[in-house]
């Protein structure tokens, strides 16, 4: 059975989870992350010197790095549906699930940390609000492409790249902020929660 460190209040540890349950391969988790278990202990850095979560390891492999994680139950454990295979639909995927990564992730600090998840600390609120900015441009652009596809990320068909932007989505709708109507990003986050495989990835209380 494939072991996952890590602890589900990480987006990017879900990000993982929900892929293995998409293709229905049965996991555990060892819990790691702070509060619950400091990975920055000699044990852990042996799996992922970084000291990040998450990290996979199926039998005597080991992979840290969620991008590279997904790719790899994908590849191994199918469906490919989650990699389109029209070569133009894949590069879409692949581009957008590149934008969450850069782009969209890069905006939304420091607002996530005041706003949505509310780590105590003193916080910049010329930092924050500038990140609120940033980060509504950018949800602005996938509005834009969702009134494009009228579904998903990359087209019609839900890819591997909606596990990482539903989830920006969730994080999006938990923020403590104003924000514009974007009736197409609405429409999109409704329709990838609403996956058996994404429900309990969608925690309310989970940021």
């Amino acid at each position: 059975m494939l072991t996952i460190l890590g602890r589900v209040t990480s987006i990017n540890v879900r990000k993982v989870l929900w892929t293995a349950d998409e293709l229905g391969v049965p996991y555990q988790v060892e819990v790691w992350g702070k509060p619950e278990r400091d990975p920055d202990t000699p044990n852990f850095r042996s799996l992922n010197p970084n000291a990040q979560v998450p990290v996979l390891r199926d039998c005597d492999f080991v992979l840290w790095e969620s991008s590279a994680i997904l790719r790899y139950l994908i590849e191994k454990y199918g469906p490919a549906e989650l990699i389109p295979t029209d070569l133009r639909a894949r590069a879409y995927a692949e581009q957008w699930f590149a934008w969450q990564a850069t782009d969209l992730n890069g905006s939304w600090h420091p607002a996530v940390g005041a706003l949505v998840r509310k780590v105590p600390g003193e916080y910049d609120p010329e930092a924050v609000t500038n990140s609120v900015q940033r980060w509504t441009a950018k949800m602005r652009i996938f509005e834009n492409r969702l009134a494009h596809t009228k579904a998903y990320a990359a087209g019609e068909t839900f890819t591997f790249a909606d596990i990482a932007l539903g989830l920006s989505m969730h994080r999006w709708f938990g923020g403590d902020f104003d924000k514009p109507d974007l009736p197409n990003v609405r429409a999109y986050y409704e329709r990838v929660k609403a996956r058996p495989a994404a429900r309990k990835h969608f925690d309310p209380a989970t940021p």
